[in-house]
C-alpha cells in the first residue's frame, strides 16, 4: 500500500517523533489533542490536528483519522498501543495500524500466552515456581506470583515463604481483577538479583526479521525505567546470542510485524537468561538503539507499515559506541518521588546531547498525563564516555518553575554503582540518594542576588573579570536566605568562598569558586530565588514583605509574583477592601501567597478564578484608590 497520512495517536515528545519520522519521508501526519492540549508542541507541528475527548477513546481516534483521510495510524506508546481492541477496530476500519495485528496483541498481551509462545519457540523462560496442580506443594522459596493479564507491578507479589503464599495469592488476585478484570495468576522462580535485559525486533510483512542488539534496563524504580542503556554492558556474548537469536525466533514464530521488543530477566547469580514478555510498540528507550546502529525506527516503522521490505538485513546491523537514556520527570524524587504540577518558567534543555521532549518555557505540567517531560540521550566512543557526556548533558540541563528528577538523575549516574554496572533491578528500591547539598547554590543565589542589586541601583556592570571592582569599593552586603550570607562584592567573597564571576547572560551564571567553576542557571524572585545546579532546583525564601503581599505595582495593579495556582478569590468587583486585605492566595513552588491590598480602596477588576494555573507577571487583581467602606474595615 501507500502511505500519505499518518494520524499519530498519542501526545507529547513520542507525538513530535512520529512527526518527524513522517516529515523526512514526505508523509503528510496528523495530531489529536484534548482540551488541555490545545497549544501543545505536538499539535503545533503536525500538518494537521483533530480534537478528541480523550486520548483512549477508540471511536474518536478513528472517526479523526476518516475526517483526514489517514492511511495509517501510529500509537506511539502508552494510552492505546497494546490495546488489542484498539488494533481490531483500525483494522476493521480499513486503515493499517503501525504495529503488529490484533492477533498478535491478543497472543503476546498475556503473560500466560506468551509464556507458552515463548517454549514453543524454544525460547528460555522463568521457572515455574508451583506444582502442577497449582499448589505451594514442594516449592522453592522465594517465589514471584504475577497477574497472567498485566503489568506495571500490579497484581504481583514476592512470597519467601509456605506461611505467606496463600494470603500473597489472594491479595494478587484481588488486585488483578480490579486493575485488570482477570485474577488470573502466574507463579514463578523470583530471581533475587536480576538485570533486565531486552531485545529490539523488527519485523516486516514479507517474512523478514531482525534485531537491532539489546538494551540494559536494569536501572529502575518500582519496575519504571530510569536509565537505559545499549548495549548492554555486563553480558557476555553467548548471552547476546542467546536472547538476540531467541528474540527473532519468537517473532518469526508469532508471524510479528513492524518493531517490538522482547524482555529477559538476566539471573545475576546463575547467568541465565529467561523470557519475561513482548512488548507490541515501540519503546521509550528506542533512541539509544538508533544512537549505536545508526538506524531511524521510526522511519523503519512506517515503511514497514507501507509494505516495503525491511531495507537492511541483519549483516547491515552493526554497534558503534555506547548510549545512554535518562527519563525526565515532573516528580519530587527526595520526597517520595511525588508528582509534581506547575508551569515550567523557564526551560534549558542541553545542547550536547539528543533531547526528545514535548516542553518549552511557560509551559503547564498537569497531573492529568504521564509525569515523563522528556528524554536525554547522549552517545560515546564507549560507556565511561557516555557516562560524562550524561553528567555534562543534566548539568546543563534546567527546568525552573516545579520540581523535577534532573539533579536525582545527575547524582544516580555519578554513582560508582552506576559508574560500575553493579546495579540490578532491586537496587534502587532500597538505596538511598541523599538530595544535593544546597551550599554552593546557595553562593550562586546570594551573589546573583547582589548583582542584580547593583545592576538595579545604576551600575549596569558592577563586576569587572579581574577583581569585581569598578570605581569605589562596595560595602559587604548581608542577604538573607534560608540564612544569612555574608556578600563581600569588593573582595570577591561569599561568606569565606573565594568568587570571581565568569560569565553572566540571561539567567546563566558561571563563577569561580575557591578556583573550580561552576555553572548555574538562576532566576530571582520577589519572595524567593530559584537556583538550578547540577540539574537540581533549590529555592531560597527570604523573609521579604512582597512573600506574604504578591508584586503590586504602583498603579494598584497586583501580578503573579511567580507563576503558580491560584488557590481562591476572596473579592469580586466593585468591592471595597482597605490596605491589607487578602484579596486571594497563590500556591508557588509549594508556598502560599496572600495578595492583599495595596492600599485603601475599590476592587476595580478581578482577572482570575480558583483553580487557574498563572504565569509569573499575570495581571490578578485591580485595585483603585478610594476611602474603604465600613463593610470592608469589619472584614
Amino acid at each position: 500500500m501507500t502511505l500519505n497520512t499518518v494520524l499519530i495517536a498519542n501526545r507529547g515528545e513520542i507525538a513530535l517523533r512520529v512527526i518527524r519520522g513522517c516529515r523526512a519521508l514526505g508523509l503528510r501526519s496528523v495530531a489529536i489533542y484534548t482540551d488541555l492540549d490545545l497549544a501543545a508542541l505536538h499539535v503545533q507541528a503536525a500538518d494537521d490536528a483533530v480534537r478528541v475527548q480523550s486520548y483512549l477513546d477508540i471511536e474518536a481516534v478513528i472517526a479523526a483519522a476518516r475526517a483526514t483521510g489517514a492511511d495509517a495510524i501510529h500509537p506511539g506508546y502508552g494510552f492505546l498501543s497494546e490495546r488489542a481492541a484498539f488494533a481490531r477496530a483500525v483494522e476493521q476500519a480499513g486503515i493499517k495500524l503501525v504495529g503488529p495485528s490484533a492477533e498478535v496483541m491478543d497472543a503476546m498481551g498475556r503473560k500466560d500466552a506468551a509464556r507458552e509462545i515463548a517454549v514453543a519457540a524454544g525460547v528460555p523462560v522463568v521457572p515455574r515456581g508451583d506444582a502442577a496442580d497449582g499448589s505451594s506443594a514442594g516449592m522453592q522459596f522465594p517465589v514471584l506470583v504475577k497477574a497472567a493479564a498485566g503489568g506495571g507491578g500490579k497484581g504481583m507479589r514476592i512470597v519467601r515463604s509456605a506461611d505467606e503464599y496463600d494470603a500473597a495469592v489472594a491479595s494478587a488476585k484481588r488486585e488483578a481483577l480490579s486493575s485488570f478484570g482477570d485474577d488470573t495468576m502466574l507463579v514463578e522462580k523470583y530471581v533475587e538479583h536480576g538485570r533486565h535485559i531486552e531485545v529490539q525486533v523488527m519485523a516486516d510483512a514479507h517474512g523478514n526479521v531482525i534485531h537491532l542488539f539489546e538494551r540494559d534496563c536494569s536501572t529502575q524504580r518500582r519496575h519504571q525505567k530510569v536509565l537505559e542503556e545499549a548495549p548492554a554492558p555486563t553480558i557476555t556474548p553467548e548471552i547476546r546470542r542467546l536472547v538476540t537469536e531467541s528474540s527473532v525466533a519468537l517473532a518469526r514464530h508469532v508471524g510479528y510485524e513492524n518493531a517490538g521488543t522482547v524482555e529477559f530477566l538476566l539471573d545475576s547469580d546463575t547467568g541465565e537468561a529467561y523470557f519475561l514478555e513482548m512488548n507490541t510498540r515501540l519503546q521509550v528507550e528506542h533512541p539509544v538503539t538508533e544512537l549505536v546502529t545508526g538506524i531511524d525506527l521510526v522511519q523503519l516503522q512506517l515503511r514497514v507499515a507501507a509494505g516495503e521490505e525491511l531495507p537492511i538485513g541483519q549483516d547491515d546491523v552493526t554497534l558503534s559506541g555506547h548510549a545512554i537514556e535518562a527519563r525526565v520527570y515532573a516528580e519530587d524524587p527526595f520526597h517520595g518521588f511525588l508528582p509534581q504540577a506547575g508551569t515550567a518558567s523557564l526551560v534549558r534543555w542541553p545542547e550536547r546531547a539528543r533531547v526528545d521532549a514535548a516542553l518549552e518555557s511557560g509551559q503547564v505540567v498537569s497531573t492529568s498525563y504521564d509525569p515523563m517531560l522528556g528524554k536525554v540521550i547522549v552517545h560515546g566512543p564507549d560507556r565511561e564516555a557516555a557516562r560524562r557526556a550524561l553528567l555534562n548533558a543534566l548539568d546543563d540541563t534546567a527546568i525552573l518553575g516545579l520540581t523535577t528528577n534532573v539533579g536525582f538523575l545527575r547524582a544516580l549516574s555519578a554513582r560508582d554503582e552506576f559508574r560500575d554496572a553493579t546495579i540490578d533491578t532491586a537496587w534502587l528500591d532500597t538505596a538511598t540518594l541523599d538530595a544535593p547539598d544546597p551550599d554552593v547554590a546557595r553562593i550562586f543565589a546570594a551573589w546573583s542576588d547582589v548583582a542584580r542589586l547593583a545592576r538595579t541601583s545604576g551600575d549596569p556592570h558592577p563586576f569587572s573579570p579581574d577583581g569585581w571592582r569598578l570605581g569605589a569599593d562596595p560595602a559587604p552586603v548581608l542577604v538573607e536566605l534560608d540564612r544569612v550570607i555574608r556578600v563581600d562584592r569588593a573582595a570577591g567573597l561569599v561568606d569565606d568562598v573565594e568568587v570571581h564571576e565568569l560569565r553572566c547572560e540571561e539567567n546563566v551564571v558561571v563563577l569561580s569558586l575557591d578556583g573550580r567553576r561552576q555553572q548555574a542557571v538562576v532566576a530571582s524572585h520577589p519572595h524567593a530565588i530559584e537556583v538550578v545546579h547540577e540539574g537540581h532546583r533549590h529555592v531560597f525564601t527570604r523573609p521579604d514583605v512582597f512573600a506574604d503581599t504578591g508584586a503590586a505595582v504602583g498603579d494598584g495593579t497586583l501580578v503573579a509574583p511567580m507563576p503558580g495556582t491560584v488557590l481562591d478569590v476572596r473579592v469580586e468587583a466593585g468591592q471595597s477592601v482597605a490596605e491589607g486585605d487578602v484579596l486571594g492566595t497563590l500556591e508557588a513552588m509549594k508556598m502560599e501567597l496572600s495578595l492583599k491590598a495595596p492600599f485603601d480602596g475599590v476592587v476595580a477588576a478581578v482577572e482570575a478564578k480558583a483553580g487557574d494555573q498563572v504565569a509569573l507577571g499575570a495581571r490578578l487583581f485591580v485595585v483603585e484608590p478610594g476611602e474603604p467602606t465600613d463593610e470592608s474595615e469589619e472584614s
